[in-house]
């Protein structure tokens, strides 16, 4: 039998406004304007990174962060870091030798309302922000917390994470690949970093190694959910309510489950690993109520 995925739902959305609302002001705080020549630069990285979006791995930090007691605080600037460096990922994503897209979150992607050079020079700058908040003893007063988090980060986001995804993602443009093929791509582009944001807050709570394991196989499964449900989106919603271009996946002949499996079919994976992810709370009880309501948002939500 299916698990239910829908506890407190009603809950589920003031909770990520809350959070978004924090690690918004954090952001905003962590990147100020200089009355300076690079004050171009900032605003770049500020429109970025403070023009919208679901905030789900910011609200993945600081839930998880939340079970483990951590100062909410020190959780809104990790929470802060990830969205910088998902921010900075959009970006370069974005630019014309990538998926060449004019638009995010319904506003013109950021080389469209400054330029290529800029856009480039403001994820450049993003990326580095974000390692060097992870960096300041505000984030956490361990300095071998701060480390395991920063070292977390790099293996999540770097040539063995995101960036190697995003790698295999264009050579795979126009190519067929098997169903492993896809989830190990997509496990680097998107899993990772989504999988780092459940961790992260098991890290900054210095969490036993076997509560620890749970949230990353949460983060790991929610993550697969996440991208595969995407993947349906960018074939049946439309431009308006994504934010972005509808429809690219399989114009540009990208390798997804929908192109594999369909659908149906892989709407209904996406399903399962929301099951999944949810199930790995299971020692956590009802405290964990809202990240098993996250699971079920994965597979529901318009955008």
């Amino acid at each position: 039998m299916a698990l239910d995925l829908v506890h407190n739902p009603d809950q589920l959305a003031p909770a990520m406004a809350e959070a978004a609302r924090l690690v918004e002001a954090q952001l905003d705080a962590l990147l100020p304007v200089p009355e300076a020549a690079e004050a171009r630069l900032i605003e770049a990285m500020r429109y970025a990174v403070l023009n919208g979006g679901k905030r789900l791995r910011a609200f993945l930090v600081m839930q998880t962060a939340q079970l483990f007691t951590v100062n909410t605080t020190c959780a809104a600037r990790v929470a802060a870091a990830v969205e910088m460096l998902h921010a900075y990922s959009l970006v370069h994503d974005d630019l014309p030798a990538m998926d060449d897209d004019d638009l995010r979150r319904g506003q013109p992607s950021c080389h469209r309302k400054f330029d290529e050079a800029t856009a480039i020079l403001a994820g450049d700058a993003l990326q580095t922000r974000a390692f060097e908040v992870l960096a300041e003893p505000d984030t956490h007063a361990d300095p071998e917390a701060r480390c395991e988090l920063i070292t977390a980060f790099a293996l999540a986001t770097g040539a063995r994470g995101m960036v190697g995804g995003q790698m295999i993602d264009m050579l795979a443009e126009g190519q067929t690949l098997s169903g492993p093929e896809i989830t190990r791509l997509q496990a680097l582009k998107t899993g990772r970093l989504i999988q780092f944001s459940a961790e992260a807050g098991a890290i900054l709570g210095r969490a036993p190694a076997a509560q620890r394991h749970f949230i990353a196989a949460y983060g790991r499964e929610l993550g697969g959910a996440f991208q595969i449900y995407d993947d349906v989106l960018d074939e049946t919603a439309s431009a308006a309510d994504l934010g972005k271009t509808a429809g690219k996946d399989a114009a540009q002949g990208k390798a997804t489950m929908v192109s594999i499996l369909g659908r149906d079919r892989a709407r209904a994976q996406a399903q399962h690993l929301a099951e999944q992810a949810a199930a790995h709370l299971e020692s956590f009880g009802p405290r964990a109520d809202l990240l098993r309501a996250l699971a079920n948002f994965t597979v529901t939500r318009k955008n």
